[in-house]
Parts: structure tokens; sequence; C-alpha cells
């Protein structure tokens, strides 16, 4: 203890920093940032941080001077110029996030989530063959890494391209048990190639633990529908509905797989035919 007592050193403010980014708490974690910083200014975890806050409370310009100042010092650091990149896509510019996500690769060929970022603007774009190589480089490089294949799949049941699709839900799943969106597509793109009773079962499980999620409900309600069991479908359609009205009306309108049911006088009642 010194002569006025204890101070917490840097190393402690970042770790206290740090964890309040793990809980969720940007906005508490850049003061902690620029406690660092001001006694710091060089502190270049600091100032990355802080960029990563920043984009997190969507105060994007503040985080691309972040990043640029890191730049400053090391003009290939990859992961500040992807998020630079990062930044100017949400603000809109298009040309300078491709321009980021270029340059991060060129600084560092295997940092992946470059390659991730530019699929998702290509996607963003409707460039969807571009996106997927993006996508792939992204994959071989961080293999077990699910947001690049989970995105994949994605981009693929836009496509149509179901059965792709399908392998690609079932890889994350296989290697991230507990990653529930991809479970959840496993089931949609099952259904949308007709399996519509293995669908169920996996609607079934995610149920059991999120028994109020509308979409599952209403994917569930889908193929209870394309199995003829009009009555549960129709049940769960009204419980969908119950939590989400607006949404699930105007999808259950569209729905080819509700088209027996639409001279149904408790569908019609249900969806305002």
């Amino acid at each position: 203890m010194g002569l006025f007592g204890s101070k917490e050193n840097s190393e402690d403010t970042m770790y206290s920093a740090m964890s309040l980014i793990e809980k969720n708490q940007p906005k508490a974690a850049i003061t902690l940032f620029n406690d660092i910083l001001k006694k710091d200014p060089k502190n270049t975890s600091a100032l990355y941080n802080k960029g990563l806050a920043l984009n997190q409370i969507k105060k994007y310009s503040d985080a691309i001077t972040c990043f640029d100042l890191i730049l400053q010092r090391n003009p290939n650091d990859a992961a500040a110029i992807n998020n630079m990149g990062i930044a100017m896509a949400e603000m809109k510019n298009v040309q300078g996030a491709f321009e980021c996500y270029d340059r991060a690769i060129n600084a560092d060929p295997k940092y992946g989530p470059s390659y991730f970022n530019k699929g998702v603007l290509l996607d963003k774009l409707q460039e969807h063959d571009e996106a997927l190589k993006c996508l792939d480089k992204a994959i071989i490089i961080e293999p077990r890494k699910p947001n690049a294949q989970f995105y994949k799949g994605i981009i693929l049941g836009k496509l149509k391209r179901h059965e792709e699709s399908l392998n690609c839900f079932e890889n994350v799943h296989k290697m991230h048990p507990n990653h529930m969106d991809a479970l959840f597509h496993i089931g949609i793109e099952l259904a949308e190639i007709g399996d519509h009773k293995k669908a169920i079962q996996i609607f079934d499980k995610i149920l059991a633990n999120h028994k109020d999620n509308v979409n599952i409900i209403y994917a569930k309600s889908r193929s209870k529908s394309a199995l003829g069991e009009f009555p549960e479908s129709l049940e769960l359609l009204k419980k969908a509905i119950s939590l989400n009205s607006k949404t699930i009306r105007a999808w259950a309108k569209e729905e080819k797989i509700f088209e027996k049911l639409h001279g149904n006088e408790q569908f019609r009642k249900l969806v305002k035919l």
C-alpha cells in the first residue's frame, strides 16, 4: 500500500473492463479503457478493445478513430483493419468496408474474420456466389468456428440449395451441440426437403426448453399442416399469433403450405384472410 492507499494498476483495470465486455456492458467498459489510455495513450490493447466496445454501442466514427490510431503505429494490424471495415459497413460505406476487408486479407491471409465479414457484406449486396467463396476461405482457415459455416448455410437456404444448407447446419451442430440456431435451421431445411416428421422432432427438442419461441411454434405449425394434421397445425398457429400477431399473420397469408387451409373458417379468422 502506498502513501495514499492502494491504487488499481492498468492490468487490473483491463481485467475489469474485459469482464464488463463479457457481461455485455460496453459503456462501462469504455470508461475503464479511457482510464487506462489517460495513463498510457499507447496501450494498443485498451485502444483496440475500446474500438470493439464502441462498435457494440454503434458509435462507429469513434470506433474508426481508435482503429486508425492503432494503424498509424502498425499499418498491418489485420484485426484493427477488419473491425474498421465492420464500422464502415454499418455506416453504409460499402466501398470503404470492402477496402478494409481486402487490406486486412493482404496484411494477414490467415485471418479468418476478414473473409467472413467480406462474405456477409457480399451476401447483403446479393452477390451470393462471391459471398460463398469468401465464407469457404474462412471455413478453411478456422474450421471449428461456427459463424462462417452457419452463414454459408443461410445463403444456401436462400438459394434453395437445401441439401447443402442442411449439411452446413448439421456440421455446425455436430461441433457445437449447444448451437440452438443451427439446430433450428436443421429443422427448417428438413422441412424444405419434405421431411416434416424429422423436422417436427427437431422443433419438439428445442421447444422442450424454449416453449414460447414463436419462430419454432410457427415452423412446427407449418410442418403439421404439410402432414395434413390440421387441428394441431391450427392450435400451434393460434399460439404463434398470440405471441406475435402482425408478423405471423403476414407469414401465414403468404405461406403455400397453408393453402389447403384457405377455405377453413378457423384459419381465415386467425390470419384475417
